[in-house]
């Protein structure tokens, strides 16, 4: 008798769990037993208490058998609640407000349990209300030179750029340190000495169109210039958008306020013109240019631009190589200063948070 209910309660145990898990059977005949998790519309990730985690190819999928409500959503947008069943190839969802729903395989983009549902909405709602830390990424590259003997001569560069890009704006902001030395016969010379950073904001007004302003700061000793401070804004068109190409028109006005190392100091206002452009040649080479033009409206014939080009391949997943070129332009710099600075670096990046 003892011998018998214990027969009887070990069959149960045995028993229930199948009884009670979700259920996929597939074209090979083969069946699976556990916990639905999540799937795609390509593969069924599984949770079986033996073999863990298990990715299913959703094409290899006959029936589907769900213990416990999932939420399972048609390419049309709907979302359908409830336990799964499956006959002649099509989804029967027993719903708690409109009973059985019957939706054939095709058209199901994602099946979710419930704390799977759970995360995408949380991530869903933070995606259209993102917070201010959230979102972030962005790259460091750096770059040195040392040469030791007869001329020593000591070279480094460093810059960042960071951005937080939603679906409504972009916050951009960036920095550049450019530092030279040359020593020959136990004097020592610097040759290159420059600070550049900045902000910029962009507000999507449409899918096309979006308004920016931006804020840019250059210090160059070798152009006597202590300190630019440059405030514009104004409108721009998403010319072209595509997975490998982006091309941006903007134009706007701002200003310009110049401090000199002789004690020069002017200001004028200015128009702004520019472009930026990015194309992927592959997966992990990317070119990326950028104009700004600025007539001087003040005095009229006056302008000066910025114009960079950089090429980045990537090595692994954090770490690339960038070779990287700008030109500064001003027309009309103190007495014996020349117009241009022309600056061309090149080594390691540094990637980290969501891609630029």
């Amino acid at each position: 008798m003892i011998r018998a209910a214990f027969i009887g309660v070990a069959t149960v145990a045995l028993i229930c769990p199948q009884l009670l898990a979700d259920q996929v059977a597939l074209k090979n005949g083969d069946r699976l037993t556990g916990t639905i998790v999540d799937s795609d519309g390509k593969t069924l990730t599984m949770k079986s208490a033996f073999a863990g985690e298990v990715k299913i190819q959703w094409d290899a999928i006959q029936e589907i058998t769900s213990d416990q409500p999932v939420y399972v959503s048609a390419k049309g947008g709907e979302v359908l609640v409830g336990k799964v069943t499956t006959t002649d190839g099509k989804f029967s969802i027993q719903t708690a407000s409109s009973g059985a729903v019957t939706v054939s395989k095709e058209v199901v983009q994602s099946v979710r349990s419930k704390e799977q549902q759970a995360s995408y909405d949380a991530e869903i709602e933070r995606l259209r209300h993102p917070r201010l830390l959230d979102s972030w990424g962005g790259v460091v590259d750096t770059g040195l030179a040392i040469a030791r003997g007869n001329t020593e001569t000591f070279t480094y560069n460093l810059s960042a750029k960071a951005a937080r890009t939603t679906a409504k704006d972009k916050v951009s902001v960036y920095a550049l340190s450019l530092y030279s030395r040359n020593s020959a016969a136990g004097t020592a010379v610097t040759t290159a000495s420059l600070v550049n950073g900045g902000t910029r904001y962009d507000f999507n007004v449409s899918e096309k169109y979006f308004a920016f302003g931006q804020l840019d700061l250059l210090h160059d000793r070798f152009q006597e210039l202590d300190l630019r401070v440059a405030p514009a804004g104004g409108m721009g068109i998403h010319a072209i958008k595509t997975a490998s190409t982006i091309l941006d028109l903007n134009a706007g006005g701002g200003l310009n306020k110049e401090f000199f190392t002789s004690g020069l100091s002017r200001a004028s206002g200015e128009a702004l013109l520019g472009e930026a452009y990015s194309h992927k040649f592959s997966k992990v080479t990317t070119l990326n240019q950028s104009l700004q033009f600025f007539p001087n409206l003040t005095n009229t014939g006056e302008f000066r631009s910025l114009f960079s080009l950089g090429i980045v391949t990537q090595l692994t997943k954090v770490l690339s190589w960038q070779v990287s070129f700008a030109n500064l332009y001003l027309s009309n710099p103190p007495v014996g200063v020349k117009t241009t600075d022309v600056i061309m670096t090149t080594g390691l990046r540094f990637t980290f948070g969501k891609s630029l």
